[in-house]
């Protein structure tokens, strides 16, 4: 197990740096988990990210990419909800990576 200090506060990362406790997450923990990933979040990945937090909300689950993706066009429009896109936004890993980024658990289908 790792950690991430954000604001003097240690945060505990599991082995894939995915949050322990997802009550630890905001937008400051998530810039952090970003530049751990060489990733500088723009407002096209924070749109993702709320929409991952949105869905996690309603449903309680990470979505694996294919729902991502069918979420994504649903609610922001065909032009964002394609797997180009949110391979572009995510280093070709949208589920894992956006859920990691989202304060998420890592989707059950990601190795």
């Amino acid at each position: 197990m790792s950690s991430l200090v954000v604001d003097g506060r240690e945060i505990a990362l599991d082995k894939d740096g995915f949050l322990v406790d997802l009550t630890d997450w905001n937008e400051a923990v998530a810039e952090a988990l970003a530049r751990r990933e060489e990733l500088e979040l723009e407002a096209e990945h924070w749109e993702i990210i709320h929409l991952l937090r949105a869905f996690y909300a309603e449903f309680q689950l990470s979505p694996a990419t294919r729902p991502l993706i069918k979420y994504a066009a649903l609610k922001l429009g065909a032009e964002k909800g394609n797997s180009l896109h949110l391979n572009r936004l995510f280093k070709g890993t949208p589920a894992k990576l956006a859920a990691k980024l989202a304060g998420l658990p890592k989707p059950s289908n990601c190795l």
